[in-house]
């Protein structure tokens, strides 16, 4: 009550009671120029047009003479020349300890049909990063649920993780039980460019009630325009920085990147930059990695936002701008391949192409020892792949390539496992695998399966 009182004061003393006010000038295809506004709008600043029939929102994207240029949320139909242009000033947020449950837009309104009221301090959507040099460094290894990342892709607090999976290959069913088994104090999601019927569902039937008794979900579904979807994850992060400065460890989820970076394209293109990376513009870049380094162990008595972007790769390639962008700039990657959905094993990841930067810290000699082993069978089989296939290798003529071939079966069962007991029994059930491939016999009738990491 206190805090909702507080934020209602706050919104009082920051209301305007007068407002510049412009007038259209012209309309040029998606973009409306606005003259009477240049000594008083700036770049980023929110703007409201009055038309008879309603307002239309927009945002200040060029300022040019005695013109602003404004990119409107929504179609410019019936937009004409005289209508009315007031600035509403530099877009905030407050997030507020009351929106832990709730679902809300890019610009802090409730979508969840409840009322929904502002918190005290109003905070910027993009906010500088803690100080490079004042961080901590990154925490301790985290229980996910899943044995994959409890063992060979260790997940630790302040990490930031990259998910690439093309289209249909179960990357948002992935993120949804890391959202489900990470342990962290408060799950931030932003939903970018979803399909509006896949919102309700990941909230009521992925997360459900006791998923979301810890989290607020940030959506800007397909429909939503490109000013509003590019806000989303900035909105999602401004609210998990919120909860990171009270002292909380906060998991902050993004799907996806790839969204973000194609609403940026819209939104630079209409205010006049020149597409460069692959149709995507110069500060697409800056924009992706200023987002990411938000991100990560925070500073003080501050808590920390483990992150997880997820981005769509088209045909698997891990080279595409957005891809190799955020790649350079996390602490690891997680790669999911198509060929290991196809056959039926989820989370379909492939683990020799997937790297986590917080190995060997995140495990002791003994797990260290256990996830080289790993690796090795792992890269022994897929190598041979060929030459097995065309049943050209006799049993014992590579005696690490006859435990990959009897160990592979265990293993691949294991990528699939869910680890509700923790990473310690997650490495024990590894270590038996591991030990009972060297012991075992060779099968008399080999059935060659698909490679490990495919």
């Amino acid at each position: 009550m206190d805090e909702d009182i507080a934020g209602l004061r706050a919104r009082i003393a920051q209301m305007q009671p007068v407002k510049a006010v412009g007038r259209v000038q012209s309309v040029d295809g998606t973009t409306i120029w606005v003259s009477g506004l240049a000594e008083d709008a700036c770049i980023g600043d929110r703007l409201r047009l009055i038309q008879p029939g309603g307002e239309l929102g927009g945002e200040v994207l060029r300022i040019r003479d005695d013109l602003v240029a404004m990119l409107p949320d929504e179609v410019a139909e019936g937009v004409s020349k005289g209508d009315r242009v007031a600035v509403l000033g530099a877009p905030t947020l407050a997030p507020c300890d009351s929106w832990i449950g709730r679902v809300i837009d890019a610009y802090g309104r409730p979508l969840d049909g409840a009322p929904l009221g502002p918190g005290p301090r109003r905070r910027p959507f993009r906010a500088s990063p803690p100080p490079a040099a004042a961080r901590r460094r990154l925490g301790g290894r985290l229980s996910t649920g899943l044995a994959i990342f409890d063992t060979l892709l260790p997940i630790v607090q302040g990490q930031r993780v990259g998910l690439f999976a093309g289209s249909g290959v179960g990357k948002s069913r992935l993120l949804a039980q890391l959202a489900q088994g990470v342990k962290a104090d408060i799950v931030v999601l932003a939903l970018v460019g979803e399909r509006g019927r896949e919102v309700l569902d990941f909230v009521s039937n992925v997360l459900g009630p006791e998923g979301m008794a810890r989290s607020v979900v940030v959506a800007a579904t397909s429909d939503r325009s490109p000013l509003e979807r590019r806000r989303c994850p900035m909105a999602a992060m401004t609210i998990a920085e919120h909860f990171r400065d009270q002292g909380a460890h906060v998991l902050y989820l993004a799907d996806s990147i790839t969204r973000f970076a194609e609403a940026h394209r819209e939104v630079a293109i209409a205010a006049g930059e020149l597409p460069a990376l692959r149709g995507h513009p110069p500060s697409v870049a800056h924009q992706i990695m200023r987002l990411a380094e938000r991100a990560g162990p925070g500073m003080g008595d501050a808590g920390d936002i483990t992150a997880i972007f997820s981005v769509l790769v088209a045909g698997s390639d891990m080279d595409e701008p957005v891809a190799d962008i955020l790649r350079g700039v996390l602490d690891g990657h997680v790669v999911m391949d198509r060929q290991i959905a196809e056959r039926g094993r989820f989370p379909a990841i492939d683990l020799l192409k997937s790297v986590s930067r917080s190995l060997p810290e995140a495990a002791n000699p003994s797990e260290n020892d256990i996830i080289q082993q790993v690796r090795a069978l792992l890269g022994a089989y897929a190598r041979s792949e060929t030459m097995l296939r065309a049943g050209l290798y006799k049993d014992g003529e590579d005696p690490v390539l006859d435990q990959a071939i009897r160990v592979w079966p265990d293993l691949d069962a294991f990528l699939a496992e869910p680890s509700p007991d923790g990473p310690e029994m997650a490495f024990q059930m590894l270590q038996l695998i591991l030990r009972r491939s060297m012991s075992a016999p060779a099968p008399a009738r080999r059935q060659v399966p698909a490679a490990i990491g495919k």
